[in-house]
Order: structure tokens, then sequence, then C-alpha cells
């Protein structure tokens, strides 16, 4: 991770709910199919524990997609995230709803997306992050591009900035070194 401007660092201080979009930001974008038809997705390890991270400093995370699929339930199953609508077509209209109901303001979120349909919820709210290969005119309306793409660990980095805003990194990940760690979840 590079070295972030303090008023990214300042606004990662601030986020109470981090917001993932899947494909293109969770996954590398592919779409991939069996022999009988049913959909593949690759996740990365490293997301996971991302993922844990944030919520073990009860930084809320939740997902919000535009598609829906087995595996993508299966995911977020494994990783325990505790708000997750899937199938979505509207984003904004779902994520106002959620700052509703956890007394969430705007400045308080954190959404990372890749592409146009994100483009509503990200002009709106604190802080807005893009993968590496996101679409060019999403990365215009970004605060930040991570060195990841999507599908790399874009949710780790982002964990990183903020949990990095708030304490040194070798102090947060202490707590993904306990055994329990990894046995709450499958990573």
């Amino acid at each position: 991770m590079v070295h972030l401007p303090n008023s990214i660092k300042e606004k990662a201080r601030d986020i109470k709910l981090v917001v993932f979009d899947v494909d293109g930001v969770l996954t590398d974008g592919t779409l991939s199919y069996s022999e009988s038809g049913e959909e593949v997705k690759h996740f990365n390890v490293k997301d996971g524990v991302g993922i844990k991270l944030l919520n073990t400093y009860d930084i809320v995370t939740a997902v919000i997609s535009a598609k829906d699929s087995a595996p993508l339930r299966k995911r977020i199953a494994d990783l325990d995230i505790p708000h997750f609508y899937p199938a979505c077509k509207d984003k904004w209209e779902k994520l106002s709803e959620l700052m509703n109901e956890l007394w969430v303001e705007p400045n308080e979120v954190c959404y990372v997306g890749d592409d146009v349909i994100d483009l509503k919820v990200m002009k709106r709210i604190g802080l807005s992050i893009t993968p590496a290969d996101g679409f060019w005119l999403v990365k215009e309306h970004s605060d930040l591009i991570t060195d990841a793409a999507g599908g790399k660990g874009v949710a780790r980095e982002v964990a990183d900035i903020v949990l990095g805003s708030r304490m040194p990194l070798e102090e947060a990940y202490i707590k993904a070194m306990l055994p329990e760690f990894e046995k709450t979840i499958n990573i």
C-alpha cells in the first residue's frame, strides 16, 4: 500500500460501513461456466482476511450486487457478511435503507465499485474506492484507486486503508494471528 494523502486518511477514519460490489471488485469480473452451465466465481483469500478484520474491529461490511449466484451466496455465508443484497437494481436505494437501519451517515460509508452502475452511490458517500482495473469513468469519480486489480486483494487493501487510519497495521493484524481468527469463518 502506497502512502496515502491525509485527506484520504481523514475520510477513512470516519468510516463505519464498508460496502463492496462483487464482479470486478471481489472477483476479477470474469464469467465462467461449468459444462452443466453452473456459474463459477473465483474469490481471493486475502479479501476474506480483510473483510473479517473489518468486522473484528466493529466496522460493518455489506455486499450489494446487481447479480446473484450460488457461488456468491456461498462466499457471503463463509465470510459471515451481515448485510447482503443480491440482484439489486438500485444500489443507492438499498444503501440508503441500510444507512437508515444502521444510523450511519453518508460520510461514514466507504463504497468499493468498478463500473458505471456504481457511480450513483460513489458520488454520494464519504469514501469511494475503485480497483486498479476499474472502468475509466469510475476512476475519475473515485477518491482512491487501489493498487490491486479486481479479485486480486481489493477488499484486503481497503481494510488496510480503513484500519490503518485508526491504528498501526501491525496492531490490527495481531487479532488475525490468533488461532480463533481463522476458526470463526471460512476465509
